[in-house]
């Protein structure tokens, strides 16, 4: 049998970064096996295409140079945060070498159940570190013993009012957080009398598009929630993944051909 050809465009080369315990919770979520090896292989569809997912774990505890090594060879890094820890100072020197290298970056922030999570600590954390504009695409339902689940921002107009009534109280909060998301990627020239609106009009297609263009430039790093340790959901994630992050062919940064 022949060997199936692989599109270029379709191969994401991921990197997960973060606390080696926690970083071997997401790739065995990601996985639904207990073993990874050095490096992982997914096969996910969206949109109706598969995509290849190879994945690679790096512990935030390596020595500085290993890790600015081997960020700066990655297409693209997921960086793990624990929500419940009041200092994250790898968390900063990860983003701040995946944006000397123009490496695109995704945050997944985890331990949303624990006793001292805290969501806006870590957004405001990422936003303060140079080079790192925060886009968030989920936002927690409830924080710490409330923790339920995520919203997800982008599609959320597609889901109302059914969504609307179920979320309740957190609907308002989710419409704010998708503002913020929409003014941060599109033009805010608009003649719509209300603005609002406006933003709620956008098509899904083209706030992905946006999305990808802004992290694949590294304009924004992107923001997801773990699912809530009751759910084996991990689509939100590995969607983002094919939908936002690049494509061997999209970095252009020639030492990335030398390395691999």
């Amino acid at each position: 049998m022949g060997t199936k050809a692989i599109d270029p465009q379709a191969i994401r080369n991921v990197t997960i970064v973060g606390d080696p315990d926690e970083t071997a919770q997401v790739v065995h979520r990601l996985l639904g096996r207990t073993s990874s090896g050095p490096q992982a292989v997914i096969h996910w569809s969206t949109s109706g295409i598969e995509h290849t997912i190879r994945l690679t774990e790096l512990s935030s505890h390596t020595p500085a140079a290993d890790l600015e090594r081997s960020i700066r060879v990655a297409d693209g890094v997921i960086a793990v945060v624990n929500a419940a820890a009041h200092s994250t100072p790898r968390l900063e020197t990860t983003l701040r070498v995946a944006d000397d290298h123009q490496v695109a970056r995704l945050c997944l922030l985890t331990g949303l159940d624990q006793p001292h999570a805290d969501f806006d600590r870590c957004i405001r954390t990422i936003a303060a570190t140079r080079g790192a504009v925060p886009l968030t695409l989920q936002i927690p339902l409830g924080i710490g013993a409330a923790f339920e689940g995520t919203i997800d921002l982008a599609p959320m107009w597609t889901l109302e009012p059914m969504a609307a009534e179920f979320y309740g109280a957190h609907w308002e909060v989710a419409v704010q957080w998708y503002h913020t998301l929409a003014k941060t990627i599109m033009d805010q020239s608009t003649a719509d009398p209300d603005p609002s609106l406006a933003l709620r009009k956008i098509s899904l297609d083209r706030l992905h598009r946006r999305i990808r263009r802004l992290t694949r430039i590294g304009d924004v790093v992107l923001i997801l929630c773990s699912a809530a340790p009751s759910s084996d959901d991990i689509t939100p994630l590995l969607d983002a993944i094919v939908r936002y992050l690049p494509s061997p062919l999209d970095v252009c940064q020639p030492e990335h051909a030398l390395d691999y």
